[in-house]
């Protein structure tokens, strides 16, 4: 991989630039990491993503829709467990 340290400037100062890959579609994109914690040994996998612990986001059924997909949602602190 080759990294290019020239200044580019886009929407916002950020340019992502097409390049060429080996999938035949966008449908084959994995954006899964796997993460293992340093204390505990222990490993999670999904995707890096964290859904906002604001009242109307961080909520069960929103932690439920998000992990289907492999997302993580912070639940909010003031909402009730019934």
């Amino acid at each position: 991989m080759r990294i290019e340290a020239d200044l580019k400037l886009g929407f916002k100062d950020v340019l992502i630039r097409p390049k060429r890959s080996t999938l035949k579609s966008r449908a084959q994109v994995s954006l899964e990491r796997t993460f293992t914690f340093k204390h505990t040994g222990k490993s999670w996998t999904g995707v890096p993503i964290i859904a906002a612990n604001m009242d109307t986001v961080g909520t069960f059924p929103m932690a439920s829709a998000l992990a289907g997909q492999g997302l993580l949602t912070a639940i909010h602190k003031h909402y009730s467990i019934a």
